[in-house]
């Protein structure tokens, strides 16, 4: 006995719009990876054929199930009507398998909208039986919505560079009247003058300031 086939509601902007959701992410040779925010819930829809179109099930009879993530990219399909960059990923077997250890590598529960995600195909597996495709195989990252969110500064908040003013230079000292500059410098490095020399130094300072009255 097989299971009903599940019928799955369309995004409500989606259905607004009269399209069929983001296109499908797609991934035509090793390396390519596909990676951006997650901007809708994640939901879980059973799988079809894509020739037919038709519910998929298992040999038991319960369904072939997969997750739909739809991620922001910076994507631009020139053949797509106003192409936004968002796609559609789906979600399953070696697929799965890499994002579920990456949502357990981050510390998250599970995918969440604000999230980033990034998938990306490495290499071909081994086919199980003749004449059927080597499955692809994955690899993925996931930063949770609020680390992610600290990772992207809000444009025009940077704070400004602080400015230093430099210190303004210390004027040098007057030499005493009937010594040149050069006098002045080599009696400052002998120890007999140095106090003679302050004491001259006072005096003249005293006798340039006027008695208060």
């Amino acid at each position: 006995m097989t299971t009903p086939q599940q019928y799955q509601a369309p995004n409500a902007d989606d259905f607004l719009m009269g399209g069929g959701g983001a296109p499908t992410a797609k991934f035509p040779v090793p390396g390519t990876t596909v990676s951006g925010r997650i901007t809708q819930k994640p939901t879980v829809e059973q799988q079809r054929d894509i020739k037919t179109g038709d519910a998929k099930f298992w040999s038991d009879g319960n369904p072939m199930m997969q997750l739909v993530v739809t991620v922001q990219t910076d994507l631009r399909d020139p053949t797509i009507d106003e192409d936004d960059g968002r796609r559609r990923l789906f979600v399953k077997g070696v697929m799965k398998n890499a994002i579920a250890d990456a949502v357990r590598n981050a510390g998250a529960r599970g995918l969440e909208v604000g999230g980033t995600l990034a998938v990306t195909y490495t290499h071909d597996g081994v086919a199980k039986e003749r004449g059927m495709s080597p499955p692809k195989q994955y690899t993925a990252t996931y930063t949770a919505a609020a680390q992610a969110a600290l990772h992207t500064p809000d444009p025009g908040t940077a704070p400004a560079p602080q400015q230093y003013a430099s210190p303004a230079p210390v004027p040098a000292a007057a030499p005493p009247a009937g010594l040149s500059p050069q006098q002045y410098a080599a009696a400052q490095q002998n120890p007999a003058t140095q106090a003679l020399l302050a004491q001259q130094q006072a005096q003249a300072a005293s006798v340039a300031t006027p008695p208060p009255f």
